[in-house]
């Protein structure tokens, strides 16, 4: 199966300019510590969305139904998979769990991006970790 293309980051640029959120400053910080992470994510439009991957692994998407905030939803992919509990430290208790294999980290403002951009990158970098192996099947036969 032929891997999806990625959007070029001018493409999510065009794509934030064009849906005008209110909220488009902190979407725009938290597009740019989420890059900064690692040098292997790339972004797309996913779910209406910017998402962002590693190696062809979606791991975040952006929630922008809030116009007060914006969520950043992570995700280990299609497949079942779980995380043990406390497999992600996350010393700043910014993550909400919405389940063993999904959290949302939520930025009201750049300002807030700004103050614990640090610790959601290490919080991304633990959340990559644990994604499936590229080229993994995420629907293996029985």
């Amino acid at each position: 199966m032929p891997v999806k293309r990625s959007a070029a980051p001018a493409d999510v640029g065009a794509f934030l300019a064009a849906l005008a959120h209110p909220q488009d400053a902190t979407l725009q910080r938290l597009r740019t510590a989420i890059r900064a992470t690692d040098p292997r994510i790339g972004e797309d439009i996913k779910w209406n969305a910017p998402s962002f991957h590693v190696d062809g692994r979606h791991f975040a998407t952006m929630q922008l139904r809030k116009t007060d905030s914006v969520l950043l939803v992570l995700h280990l992919g299609a497949g079942k998979r779980a995380l043990q509990q406390g497999a992600i430290a996350d010393p700043e208790g910014r993550l909400t769990w919405l389940g063993a294999d999904r959290a949302t980290l939520a930025f009201a403002n750049p300002g807030e991006v700004d103050a614990h951009g640090e610790a959601m990158q290490a919080v991304l970098r633990q959340w990559m970790a644990h994604l499936p192996s590229p080229g993994a099947q995420d629907h293996p036969e029985p």
